[in-house]
């Protein structure tokens, strides 16, 4: 009796192995309990997704392998978004001459085909099929000319102040910058998709301020990244012409201390007014110096304030070292919060698009070298971009998972630095002690 019975508790396990098995195979079910569902594609890479309507084809050029597994990982996840998302594998040493054709460099590209338009991607990962997308999305390469010749931030430097990385960044998703003297070019290019006045230091000439007001009086994208200040550089003409003027003095923001910043003069902008380009965006940037700008009345344009200070800021207008310096406002200074950033747009002057678009921002420290990888710097950067490029739907950012980044305070820093430094050494010392002294007494 007890072999029939082991036989039968034998074949019932076999049974349900099978069934568990079969169950398996055939009903698929995906649980992602990370902050954000970053095991899945970040919302940035499905909201690109869902503009490309239609069918998306990957050819991945790879031999079999490992590479072609990861691969599939990969694409599945956006799959599982887009379900008319197609995967196919070519291997180079079998079909070389198609391998040829698509101009395939390195073992492991993939091919992007959506209506018409293709992308490569030579590196395996979310940041890089997401940047193609964007590249799809964008229909082609747009055209940034950046302004040099007076000081300006270099738009290919490497230098803490140059927006070298930038630049770089936006490369990846399908912007090509372009260098433009005033001094040198008749006008701005007609080709140019956007302009971009960095941070000039020194005054432009004034017919190259007359270029950059003719090129806005047709109808031209503009980003103007200003310093604070007392000379205009001779661009006043050009604030006039959008009815922005900068505030005298820095930005000095009280509150920078809570973030943990001690400078004043370094603001961290923590909320956002509401516009296309902060939609959603609850990320901090930090602004290393700043100018508060103010808008005109009666001007031709809807202006919309993106970056504020904090109420306890404040124009600063006379040196003063950072430590000492107070809200005075005898000397015409004015209390926070004040907008430093401001998106302009009105209709089109030109009759190829239906928006005009500019924007203006008291600093352009935050996208340079050095404090670029600043919290949401790059982010920000990305989106006021994408706005002026007309790419709306590409404003978008998928917020950090907050389990992936840890933002001790100076009290949490204390007690780990008091545990680890001195508590936990005396109390390995106290419990050797203690088992030495037991073990004598024995």
């Amino acid at each position: 009796m007890r072999g029939w019975q082991g036989w039968l508790y034998a074949l019932l396990c076999v049974v349900i192995a099978v069934c568990l098995a079969a169950l398996s195979a055939r009903f698929g079910f995906t649980a992602d309990w990370s902050a954000g569902a970053r095991a899945t594609i970040t919302p940035q890479s499905r909201a690109l997704l869902q503009q490309l309507k239609g069918p998306l084809e990957v050819v991945a050029y790879a031999r079999p392998g490992d590479l072609r597994t990861k691969t599939s990982l990969l694409v599945d996840r956006y799959r599982r978004f887009k379900p008319d998302l197609s995967l196919k594998f070519v291997d180079p040493d079998l079909d070389p001459v198609a391998t040829q054709e698509a101009d395939i460099t390195t073992d492991g590209e993939l091919v992007l085909d959506w209506n018409g338009r293709s992308q490569h991607v030579t590196q395996l990962g979310e940041q890089d099929l997401s940047d193609a997308l964007v590249r799809l999305a964008r229909g082609g390469s747009k055209l940034v000319a950046f302004v040099t010749g007076d000081g300006e931030r270099d738009a290919t430097g490497k230098n803490a102040a140059d927006l070298g990385d930038f630049v770089a960044r936006l490369a990846t998703r399908g912007v090509r910058a372009l260098p433009l003297n005033l001094a040198e070019a008749a006008e701005v290019p007609r080709n140019a998709n956007l302009v971009v006045l960095a941070s000039p230091q020194a005054a432009l000439l004034p017919t190259s301020v007359r270029k950059l007001e003719d090129y806005v009086a047709s109808g031209g994208n503009l980003l103007w990244l200003t310093e604070p200040g007392s000379d205009d550089l001779g661009l006043a003409p050009l604030a006039q012409a959008l009815g922005i003027k900068r505030l005298p003095g820095m930005l000095f923001d009280a509150q920078s201390a809570a973030a943990g910043v001690n400078d004043p003069r370094m603001l961290v902008a923590t909320h956002y007014p509401p516009q296309t380009i902060t939609d959603g965006f609850d990320v901090n940037a930090l602004f290393p110096r700043a100018a508060a700008l103010a808008v005109l009345s009666g001007a031709a344009w809807n202006a919309q304030p993106i970056l504020q200070s904090g109420a306890r800021s404040w124009n600063q207008t006379a040196p003063v070292d950072a430590a000492m310096a107070t809200f005075d406002p005898n000397s015409g200074e004015l209390k926070g919060p004040l907008g430093f950033g401001y998106a302009l747009s009105r209709l089109s002057p030109s009759p190829d698009k239906n928006q005009q678009r500019v924007v203006v921002i008291g600093g352009g420290g935050f996208l340079s070298n050095a404090y670029l990888a600043s919290a949401g710097n790059l982010a920000l950067g990305e989106r006021v971009i994408d706005w002026l490029l007309g790419d709306d739907a590409l404003a978008s950012l998928p917020q950090p998972a907050p389990d992936t980044v840890l933002k001790p305070t100076r009290a949490d820093l204390g007690v780990l630095t008091f545990g680890y430094l001195i508590a936990l050494p005396i109390l390995l010392i106290l419990i050797g002690l203690a088992i030495s002294w037991r073990r004598r007494r024995r």
